[in-house]
């Protein structure tokens, strides 16, 4: 099977705060598999580390208000062709994630709330008919 992961759930520190969330049961459950890395902020041109953004509104924003949605949408756009360029069966990214939360997302207010929503990434994979799923549903 052709699996891509969102690339911090592998240890990559392509995280917002420069870090990553490796996930042992990630690393199990992709033995055996071709595997492709994704992180579909960096490929949208951000920096790591980067200021925490969430969806407000359907922007993807700083709490201080400044738009990070263009980059946010390049990254997944780019993201989206590599995966369908290499013919990816399955997805699994990372939760609450403003690109690639699946099941829920913060909820715009920075106050660590999270409401039912998908990242712009996550949003993007299930509307072209590839099968996502969010790390914390292994």
């Amino acid at each position: 099977m052709r699996i891509a992961v969102s690339a911090c759930l592998i240890g990559e520190n392509c995280k917002y705060s420069g870090g990553n969330n490796y996930s042992e049961k990630v690393i199990d459950y992709i033995k055996g598999n071709e595997v492709l890395p994704v992180c579909p902020e960096v490929l949208g041109g951000l920096p790591v580390p980067r200021e925490s953004a969430e969806i407000v509104n359907g922007i993807v924003s700083h709490k201080d208000g400044t738009s990070v949605d263009k980059e946010f949408r390049k990254g997944a756009k780019k993201a989206l062709e590599t995966v369908k360029e290499q013919k990816i069966d399955l997805v699994i990214l990372q939760s609450r994630s403003p690109s690639c939360g699946v099941n829920a997302i913060y909820d715009g207010s920075f106050s660590g709330k999270l409401i039912s929503g998908k990242g712009v990434f996550a949003d993007l994979l299930q509307k072209n008919g590839i099968k996502v799923i969010d790390v914390s549903d292994l």
